[in-house]
């Protein structure tokens, strides 16, 4: 009788769901061009996850979102716009995933080698679009995992450009998200985190893991995600992590190519996508 009760809900709550999807795309108006590939089911989903389901909420975060990739046009960024800040391997993506098959992002902010926000922006983005296109069929997440080694004050990334990506992160790709591991900051970092937090929305914050290589708790956190014998040294596994600029350029142009191919005679071809792909977004003027 239980079971049965259970699954009733369950299967009320996947309708509840669907309706609430309905009525975001209701709420959208017409759409055309390119909005009606980035609005599929799967992205209104997530639009309404990150705003606890609440429709006017969700359709004030997802029309701001294609307004700003009609500004910032992340689809038409090429690898060879943004390979002078990856040379340090400062962001890339790994050539291993977590446990559950999700892109995996390094981040290594002790490398940091420019000073210009818009770059670092366009590059960080670039990444971002990359690692949802290399999502495989059914994932819609990716794992970020931050090694804070050459880590100073002196090297710091600002407080600007750490608020920067974390609003285009949460408000721009909403649930896209799973985990950010930090691992082994160092004291200094705590009077940066203080500030940064601040930043953060609570579904984001809630995905923020600190680990130290010393704790039990940390150990296990990093086990549960990934599997030692492909995750590198320097976050407690067993592999070697080996950052090669010319090759991570080729894989990223090769990339490029598939992406535009993917897109078919797209003018400007799309980002990509992932569950739910998506491009560049125009809305049509309400009649």
């Amino acid at each position: 009788m239980f079971r049965r009760k259970n699954h009733s809900n369950s299967e009320q709550g996947v309708e509840d769901q669907q309706q609430k999807v309905k009525e975001l795309r209701a709420s959208l108006g017409q759409l055309s061009g390119r909005s009606t590939q980035f609005c599929t089911d799967a992205c209104l989903k997530r639009f309404l996850e990150a705003r606890n389901w609440n429709v006017d909420k969700a359709k004030k975060m997802l029309e701001e979102t294609l307004k700003w990739r009609l500004s910032f046009k992340p689809e038409e960024i090429r690898w060879n716009e943004v390979a002078k800040e990856g040379e340090t391997g400062k962001v890339f993506k790994a050539n291993f995933h977590d446990r559950h098959g999700r892109t995996v992002l390094i981040l290594r902010p002790g490398m940091q080698n420019t000073a210009a926000l818009d770059n670092q922006m366009k590059h960080l983005v670039y990444l971002i679009e990359n690692a949802i296109f290399n999502l495989p069929e059914g994932q819609e997440q990716m794992v970020w995992l931050i090694d804070f080694t050459g880590w100073s004050i002196t090297n710091n990334v600002p407080v600007k450009s750490a608020r920067e990506s974390i609003n285009i992160l949460q408000n721009h790709y909403p649930e896209r998200l799973a985990a950010a591991i930090l691992y082994n900051p160092p004291r200094l970092f705590e009077t940066f985190w203080r500030i940064v937090k601040y930043f953060m929305d609570p579904k984001t914050f809630q995905k923020v893991k600190f680990v130290y290589p010393k704790n039990k708790d940390s150990a296990e956190l990093m086990k549960s995600y990934f599997d030692v014998d492909n995750l590198p040294t320097e976050f407690g596994g067993t592999a070697t992590l080996n950052y090669d600029h010319e090759e991570f350029s080729r894989l990223m142009a090769q990339d490029d190519v598939k992406a535009a191919k993917f897109w078919g005679k797209d003018k400007h071809p799309p980002g990509p996508g992932g569950n739910g792909s998506y491009s560049a977004v125009e809305v049509a003027p309400e009649p």
